[in-house]
C-alpha cells in the first residue's frame, strides 16, 4: 500500500512526466483559453498514466511491476471492442464511475476528482477527461 501511495505522490508532484518521451500528438484536441494547467491529452497521459501503462500505452510503465494486476494495453482498446473505440467505457473509467477493480481501487486512482481539484472550473475538468480520451483513441493500433 505504501508503494502505491508513493507512486500516486509521484503522479501528483509531476516528477514522472518530464522524464518520458512524447508519444504521437492526437488528431483533435481542444484547450482551455487562458488555462495554465494541463489540458492537453498527451501531457495528461504522460503525467498520470504512463507510469503504469507505459509511455507507449502498452502496459509496461516503470510502476507496472509493483501492481497486483498488469496494466491494460491501452493501444488495443479498439481491437478488443470489435473495432470500435469504447468512448463511454473509457470516459467512465477516467471520470470515476467504474466497476472495474483496477479503476477506483487503491491501485488505480480515479482521475476525474484529481482533474476537478486542479481547477475550480468543472468544464476544464471535463475538457481534461475528453482530451485524454481523444489521446487514447489516437494511439490505437489499427
Amino acid at each position: 500500500m505504501r508503494i502505491l501511495t508513493g507512486i500516486f505522490g509521484i503522479f501528483t508532484m509531476g516528477l514522472a512526466g518530464p522524464a518520458l518521451a512524447q508519444p504521437p500528438k492526437p488528431k483533435l484536441e481542444v484547450t482551455a483559453a487562458g488555462d495554465k494547467g494541463l489540458t492537453k491529452g498527451v501531457d495528461l497521459y504522460q503525467r498520470y498514466c504512463a507510469v503504469c501503462h507505459g509511455k507507449d500505452g502498452k502496459g509496461g510503465g516503470p510502476a507496472a511491476a509493483a501492481l497486483k494486476a498488469s496494466p491494460t494495453d491501452l493501444t488495443e482498446l479498439l481491437k478488443s471492442n470489435s473495432g470500435k473505440f469504447p468512448v463511454g467505457t473509457v470516459r467512465q473509467l477516467l471520470g470515476g464511475g467504474s466497476s472495474t477493480p483496477a479503476h477506483g481501487s487503491q491501485e488505480m486512482p480515479i482521475w476525474g476528482p484529481v482533474f476537478r481539484a486542479m481547477s475550480p472550473n468543472e468544464s476544464i475538468a471535463k475538457l481534461r477527461v475528453d482530451n485524454l480520451l481523444r489521446y487514447l483513441e489516437s494511439i490505437q493500433q489499427k
